[in-house]
């Protein structure tokens, strides 16, 4: 791709009312584009009933349904704008990939299971991929089979790039800010959030499990509990007693609250391994069906602690994983294992492409 001084990204994540994981994403990525190529034109596609949709920080189009049901109108729009890479956050048809890929777009597609990580190497969809990223570790999501990596060899494709979890660096001066403006002390707290804020199990928003729970640890252990609702969390937030409400924060804020906590209590998603790559002693506790396979291969490494979503079992727990005996194991474990952040793969991939 010839070299441009205003290099133009698409960036289409899955986007819906429920869960912000792949925006959230993309919008990593995109800020730390911008922050490398500041004349960057970036632009989003989204579907419109997704409550962060019109808080976008960059030009997005909204569309009537997530990007992946509305295949004419991506590709008119990747006609119109004639991006240099496209990259498509767990979402996309083939016919979307191929499209951008018949423009001369770089083509990257991001999976973050097995389900998702088989449909990016299917033969007709991996012909028109340039890049397939990974945002979990091996370990969690395991290798792919001989016979999957002997088809891509076959057509002259690289395998899927295990990338790991995408996040911010921590930052010292945002992180002090963010203890001033909430009244915190460094390592004195327990972050709790439970994704997004949509999820609901049993018919009850694991937010307000998590909120409780929060209530519940202070109640215990007199350490201050900070829950974070997220934007799709519907209802009036509440209060609680020992419990800092923090309606959402962006990645970069949470990421710093995260680095400057005691240990956290977290979703089985995305914030679980960027909870590890910081080596933050954390409870896992699943908000979604696809989040017990990955909360139990970290536990196999004995890297978290998990339980059910539920109070009782979840008070139960934290008083676990606040004893100093755990603490420790877990800090240990958590020491030796080498994590990375993903982040700083896919901008080496990128700087390839955008000399």
């Amino acid at each position: 791709m010839a070299a441009q001084k205003a290099p133009k990204l698409l960036f289409i994540p899955v986007s819906s009312a429920e869960g912000i994981g792949e925006y959230m994403r993309s919008m990593i990525i995109a800020d730390e584009v911008k922050r490398n190529w500041p004349h960057a034109d970036i632009k989003f596609i989204l579907s419109k009933h997704a409550p962060y949709a019109a808080q976008c920080p960059y030009n997005a189009v909204l569309l009537d349904d997530t990007p992946t049901k509305q295949v004419k109108a991506v590709n008119q729009i990747i006609t119109e704008y004639l991006p240099d890479i496209v990259i498509f956050d767990a979402s996309g048809r083939k016919s979307q990939l191929a499209h951008a890929h018949k423009l001369g777009a770089k083509v990257i597609f991001i999976s973050q299971h097995k389900r998702k990580r088989s449909r990016g190497m299917k033969i007709g969809r991996a012909l028109v991929t340039d890049c397939h990223w990974v945002v979990q570790p091996e370990f969690v999501i395991g290798p792919i089979s001989g016979l999957e990596r002997l088809k891509l060899k076959l057509i002259n494709k690289p395998i899927p790039w295990n990338i790991g979890p995408v996040f911010t660096q921590p930052d010292e001066a945002c992180q002090a800010g963010l203890l001033v403006q909430f009244q915190l002390t460094k390592n004195e707290f327990v972050l709790f959030n439970a994704g997004s804020g949509g999820h609901k199990v049993n018919g009850e928003l694991a937010a307000d499990i998590f909120a409780h729970a929060a209530y519940e640890s202070y109640k215990a252990s007199g350490i201050v509990s900070v829950m974070v609702f997220g934007p799709n969390y519907p209802n009036p937030l509440p209060e609680l007693e020992g419990v800092v409400v923090i309606p959402q924060l962006n990645n970069q804020q949470f990421i710093n609250l995260l680095a400057a906590s005691k240990a956290a209590v977290l979703s089985g998603g995305d914030t679980l391994l960027q909870a590890i790559a910081l080596h933050k002693p954390t409870l896992a506790v699943p908000v979604s069906k696809d989040q017990p396979p990955r909360i139990a291969a970290c536990v196999a490494k004995e890297l978290v602690l998990s339980c059910e979503t539920a109070l009782e079992p979840m008070k139960n727990a934290l008083a676990t994983l606040l004893s100093e005996e755990q603490m420790l194991h877990l800090c240990t474990k958590l020491a030796l294992s080498e994590q990375l952040n993903g982040l700083d793969m896919a901008i080496k991939q990128l700087r390839l492409w955008l000399k």
